[in-house]
């Protein structure tokens, strides 16, 4: 069985074909340009691979809402060219699959917890730290949607203490992104975060933040693991340091095993960079099965 994913991101398009193990078959890059010339390239890789069904993993804010008028609508993004894009139904009408569209922040959760550091686990955050912030949520095996999607990378902040950056969000200033994203320590301390590796203040500064924002996710989701990925958490020594400041900002108000394995609870994203067209692949899975398709099975952890 072939299966299409598409992971969607502002720079270039991920496509793969691969199956409902997770194998990945083929994959190729496309620049993402205007809606129609992507697509057109996006279509044509696609025609001839026999796929069955397809997921994508997308930039937004996009519509997530099945049976929505805009579902699978690229909505107000910063690209201009996208607004109010239809995505999903470009490609599904284009391809005459079964079609499923998610957010890329979900995507990348989806691919964490069918095949990577989540699996077998019902409660899962993924966060990306990198050109900006986002978070996939996964709760009792289902991804987490509401009125739209979690935009947690805009939660606010308490400042820290000797920080008097005002935050480079034009929205909110001090959000998690205008204090804690790559942009902003560039912008920050006057260097990219990759030519800070060994100023501790840097570090010190930016785990305070990450771990606030982790803090307040843990209290109102209750993550089983919490799987942190993106550009900034190339940066390894920021692990042991986001969990240390974890345990101190929570002040022994929780007493769970998973807490009390910290190296264990906040971990590395695990699949080589791969989770977000895994995580596509796997709703190509969900929309053959909603469909009556012969996937239906899929790891028995996410069987809807």
């Amino acid at each position: 069985m072939r299966l299409g994913g598409l992971e969607a991101r502002g720079s270039n398009m991920i496509c793969a074909v691969g199956t409902p193990e997770g194998q990945i078959l083929h994959q190729v890059t496309i620049p993402t340009r205007g809606p129609q010339e992507t697509t057109a390239d996006i279509i044509a890789y696609f025609a001839d691979k026999e796929i069955e069904a397809l997921g994508v993993a997308s930039f937004g804010p996009v519509d997530v809402r099945k049976g929505s008028p805009t579902y699978g609508y690229i909505l107000d993004t910063p690209k201009e060219a996208w607004q109010r894009f239809d995505l999903l139904g470009t490609l599904k009408g284009a391809l005459h699959v079964p079609a499923e569209l998610d957010t890329d922040m979900n995507g990348a959760c989806l691919g964490e917890l069918t095949f990577g550091a989540a699996k077998g686990l019902d409660s899962v955050l993924y966060v990306s730290i990198g050109t900006g912030i986002g978070a996939g949520i996964a709760v009792d095996g289902h991804l987490l949607h509401g009125m739209l999607h979690p935009e947690a990378g805009h939660m606010l902040l308490r400042r820290h203490p000797r920080d008097g950056y005002e935050g480079n969000c034009p929205f909110h200033g001090t959000c998690f992104e205008g204090m804690a994203s790559g942009p902003a320590i560039a912008d920050r301390w006057g260097r990219p975060a990759e030519k800070l590796q060994d100023d501790a203040k840097v570090w010190d500064m930016e785990s305070h933040y990450i771990a606030q924002a982790l803090v307040n996710l843990i209290l109102v989701l209750s993550p089983r693991i919490i799987i942190l990925g993106g550009g900034v958490m190339k940066n390894e020594q920021l692990f042991p340091m986001i969990r240390t400041q974890v345990r101190k900002i929570l002040n022994d108000y929780l007493d769970t095993k998973e807490l009390a394995d910290m190296e264990g609870y906040i971990v590395p994203a695990s699949l080589q960079g791969n989770q977000g067209i895994l995580g596509a692949l796997e709703l190509a899975r969900r929309a053959l099965a909603d469909e009556g398709g012969e996937a239906a099975g899929g790891p028995p952890h996410l069987r809807r």
